[in-house]
């Protein structure tokens, strides 16, 4: 095939969705992390891309757009809130919401739950169980496919579980178990 039928990359391909985690059976999300998502999908719907859209349309019409840096900014910045709107609206057409507060088996530990912990040095943490798209380790909100979370399911107050880490595989207790919003 001629090289003028194939595609030039600039480095900004659609299929290149950024951050996008590996399909999952499920897309859990608490309704906080599923009310953060849909503001910030309609912020940008409704304020940022028309402010992008308005900048590009005025700097279309200031002449040479090859050399006009607002110009190739805003259109860099649209591509940038479209890709971002498209990966949003996937990720809230396949969302399944789960209400901690609905949880009824307070004494085990499952989505949404925040579980206090020991590690082998009586170091306690304490983390929330929430979806892949609200995790937020400096908040203390952690993925529930990840590798603590995945040790920590179905386990009670008093139980030792093994979390594996890249040193090995650790043990830690389960101190305290909450539910709430």
């Amino acid at each position: 095939m001629s090289k003028a039928f194939t595609k030039e990359s600039d480095g900004d391909d659609d299929d290149d969705i950024e951050n996008e985690p590996a399909p999952l059976a499920k897309n859990y999300v608490t309704p906080r992390g599923f009310d953060l998502l849909q503001t910030e999908l309609n912020n940008l719907l409704r304020v940022e891309r028309p402010k992008v859209v308005e900048v590009v349309s005025w700097a279309a019409g200031n002449g040479d757009r090859s050399e006009n840096g607002d110009y190739i900014y805003g259109k860099k910045r649209l591509r940038e809130i479209d890709r971002r709107v498209r990966y949003l609206t996937k990720r809230l057409e396949s969302a399944e919401r789960v209400d901690p507060a609905m949880q009824k088996t307070h004494d085990r530990v499952f989505f949404g739950a925040t579980v206090t912990y020991a590690d082998a040095n009586d170091r306690e943490m304490t983390i929330k169980i929430v979806g892949v798209d609200e995790a937020d380790t400096d908040a203390g909100m952690i993925s529930w496919i990840s590798p603590v979370a995945k040790a920590l399911l179905k386990a009670s107050v008093g139980d030792t579980v093994t979390l594996r880490t890249p040193t090995g595989p650790e043990q830690i207790e389960v101190v305290k178990i909450s539910y709430g919003g």
